[in-house]
């Protein structure tokens, strides 16, 4: 690893229009994705979420963390979208997008598109894939 980086030396870099700064706007969009019952898993999602230390509820659906995400699909995305594009216009946006969670809110995605968003993959669910056998994982690259 690359601890360093530039140290007190960085390049000298020229942005355009003789911008002092560039920003990359990422939006997650994962809502949808998660580990949910619902979804035909056995657990709720514990891992990637708001709720620090939450833990995994075999066999019965969270309503906490359920909400959080839905939360997002329903009315955190939309605004953001609405501010995004008010003040930033078409096409300053990438969506990393699980495609579990654009399968099921179509609308949404569409949204991003006629926003002119860049969307780039986040895998098809919204899991921590390092331990997910090979042939799960070509299966959902596959879709």
């Amino acid at each position: 690893r690359d601890v360093y980086g530039y140290g007190p030396s960085p390049p000298a870099v020229r942005w355009p229009g003789g911008a002092p700064v560039a920003l990359s706007i990422i939006l997650n969009y994962e809502e949808g994705g998660e580990n949910c019952l619902a979804h035909g898993d056995g657990q709720s999602e514990h891992l990637l979420n708001e709720i620090v230390g939450a833990s995994p509820i075999l066999g019965a659906r969270s309503a906490n963390i359920e909400s959080l995400y839905d939360y997002g699909s329903r009315v955190g995305f939309w605004r953001l979208r609405r501010l995004l594009t008010k003040y930033l216009g078409a096409g300053k946006v990438t969506v990393f997008a699980v495609g579990m969670a654009l399968e099921r809110n179509v609308v949404a995605a569409c949204a991003m598109l006629q926003a002119g968003w860049e969307v780039a993959s986040h895998g098809y669910r919204w899991w921590n894939y390092q331990d997910v056998d090979k042939a799960t994982e070509m299966g959902h690259i596959a879709r």
